[in-house]
């Protein structure tokens, strides 16, 4: 929760409309959740930010919501972990709230939350995660009869985990999505993520950042080695700050989001 406190405190200070929120979630489960709308009427889709394993990641996910909203869209974080009482999983192996469980659970019940708001524009909700949270996004957009008609407009995926999607025979993307990642990322490698991308072209734009490592986009965070990965065969994986990616991605993304 600590790290949730912290989110909603970075949001506070960019002279925004911020609320905490609590959303009602799968099996019961509320999700603490912070919403952030734009200066004047919304102008763009509502949008769903969906945090990596570590749990929300003030500095990264803060930034985005701040230059998503200051572009129209009004956005919503909940976090999967700390609603249930958890700290980071990023070096858990078995863990009870997953991508294709219960997050993916999450992610739909809070766009359906989010869409339902007066002042979100009709027309469906984007997603938008990272790392994990990418994963969970990946997931949710797959086509299938529990996720309401209309409900996901369209999704970008930063960093995720792309090997079950690249391994589904059944996985086709139920709107036209976007995958960011670095060249470089030994967490979660670019190659499962191409391959998908590849598979669906015309949906799926697919950009690659040379030189690049997972977390790219988090602002001022020098390359490092980080330990405790337990979805890497070593134990470790480069993360940090690649700042031609940051910038460009945080150019790319709303284009996107606005259809352009």
């Amino acid at each position: 929760m600590g790290a949730f406190l912290a989110l909603l405190a970075m949001l506070q200070t960019s002279g925004l409309a911020v609320q905490r929120v609590a959303v009602p979630g799968p099996e019961g489960v509320t999700l603490d959740a912070a919403l952030i709308w734009p200066a004047g009427a919304a102008r763009g889709t509502g949008v769903v930010a969906l945090h990596g394993c570590g749990g929300p990641f003030p500095d990264r996910d803060g930034q985005w919501a701040v230059a998503l909203a200051r572009a129209g869209h009004t956005v919503l974080l909940p976090d999967s972990f700390g609603s249930r009482g958890l700290g980071s999983q990023c070096g858990t192996r078995d863990r009870a709230v997953t991508s294709s469980g219960l997050r993916r659970r999450d992610a739909i019940a809070a766009a359906s939350w989010l869409a339902a708001q007066r002042g979100v524009p009709a027309g469906g909700v984007a997603l938008l995660g990272w790392s994990d949270g990418g994963s969970t996004v990946l997931a949710t957009a797959k086509a299938a009869p529990d996720v309401p008609r209309g409900l996901v407009r369209s999704f970008v995926a930063l960093y995720p985990g792309c090997g079950a999607t690249a391994r589904s025979r059944d996985w086709r993307p139920l709107a036209r999505g976007m995958i960011l990642i670095g060249e470089a990322d030994d967490w979660t490698p670019a190659a499962s993520c191409r391959e998908v991308a590849a598979r669906f072209s015309r949906e799926i734009a697919f950009v690659l950042y040379p030189g690049a490592y997972h977390d790219f986009d988090a602002p001022g965070r020098p390359v490092r080695v980080r330990s405790g990965t337990a979805s890497t065969a070593s134990g470790t994986a480069h993360v940090g700050t690649n700042e031609p990616a940051r910038q460009d991605a945080l150019a790319r993304v709303p284009a996107f989001l606005a259809g352009k």
